[in-house]
């Protein structure tokens, strides 16, 4: 249980603490921030846990709306390359996002340092996966246009980037950048569900304008009907199953595929708006809590030390060390802290949320 900084304020505060203090959170607004984003994640997870189920559930020509968008399939389905990309994607991803969450508890840093430790490499791996499922099924999912695939290999980029400088910065003890990183790795990761419901409701505004059209092949607008003469008589190119025509996306349309055209539009801009705001987001929650941050880097300073590392305190990527920053010092309380009994496992000990 976390010890609390100072008395409840009011009664409140007091029921409160009773909640978050258990698993190990010391402040009100850690728990709050990680009850709504973990929480996202978590809930999301369990939510598309019945996606694993592919042929049944998430390729189920007879679903309901419970699985893939309208026409994703047929595009996942006609290369193996793409159906061996998306069944990497959701075997991996899926099961990465519901177990990272626990990576976020202080309870389980605290008191079960080997689940923390193996559970965090399982994550990396499973999300290393994922991604590369993702870069595989970028040319067709939701359209496939050059504005998804930029999106989808530039938050590739920056997630596995930002999983990689974690796990460089943890192996040289230095805690505070591996808490930066990590948490920058997954909110990246978590963009995919604001995402979500930035595309439904630029598809909801832009249904009301009948000029947003999508290029779809026709190939592809055949698999939303039962018949060809229906298909021919609504649209006349598509003879020749390889042309192409322009359909309106409208998510009330008078056909499926005009609810497919209205999500790949709608996905274009939400894939980089939703990047844009979560990458935005996790710098703003960095700056506002620089004390953490400090008391993070005394630690690493401290175990650095005990360790034998040459400078201490700067011993991972930190800005004193491959920028132009001043000097990074102890203060006087960096001694303050219990000394570690030489188990590489103390470390994950003082790991905050």
């Amino acid at each position: 249980m976390a010890a609390p900084t100072r008395p409840p304020a009011n009664t409140f505060v007091a029921k409160a603490r009773k909640v978050y203090n258990p698993i190990g959170f010391s402040k009100g607004y850690n728990f709050i921030l990680w009850f709504i984003f973990a929480g996202a994640m978590f809930g999301f997870a369990l939510a598309r846990m019945m996606f694993l189920n592919y042929n049944n559930i998430y390729c189920n020509p007879n679903s309901t709306g419970n699985g893939a968008g309208p026409g994703e399939c047929w595009s996942y389905n006609r290369k193996d390359l793409y159906k061996i990309g998306i069944k990497m994607h959701l075997y991996t991803i899926i099961p990465a996002s519901f177990l990272v969450v626990f990576q976020f508890v202080p309870f389980i840093r605290y008191k079960a340092l080997l689940f923390h430790r193996m559970n965090g490499y399982i994550v990396v791996v499973l999300a290393v996966i994922g991604t590369v499922g993702a870069i595989i099924i970028a040319p067709v999912a939701f359209g496939g246009s050059l504005s998804v695939r930029a999106a989808v290999c530039l938050m590739a980029i920056m997630f596995l980037g930002a999983l990689f400088l974690a796990i460089w910065n943890i192996k040289t003890l230095q805690l505070e950048q591996h808490r930066a990183w990590m948490l920058r790795a997954w909110f990246y990761a978590g963009s995919i569900i604001t995402l979500r419901i930035i595309m439904i409701i630029s598809a909801l505004v832009m249904s009301k304008n009948p000029s947003f059209r999508l290029p779809m092949q026709c190939a592809k607008v055949a698999s939303f009907y039962d018949d060809t003469e229906s298909l021919i008589a609504k649209y006349p190119t598509c003879q020749d199953p390889n042309a192409w025509v322009a359909v309106q996306g409208d998510m009330s349309g008078e056909s499926t595929e005009n609810i497919a055209s209205a999500l790949s539009l709608g996905s274009s801009m939400a894939i980089w708006l939703a990047l844009a705001i979560h990458a935005i987001g996790i710098e703003v929650y960095l700056h506002l809590t620089p004390a953490e941050t400090e008391r993070l880097r005394k630690i690493s300073f401290q175990r650095q030390q005990e360790r034998g590392f040459k400078n201490p305190g700067s011993c991972g990527l930190t800005s004193d060390r491959l920028g132009y920053a001043e000097t990074w010092r102890p203060g006087v309380d960096a001694t303050a802290y219990p000394a570690s009994k030489g188990s590489d496992s103390d470390i994950s000990k003082v790991a905050a949320a």
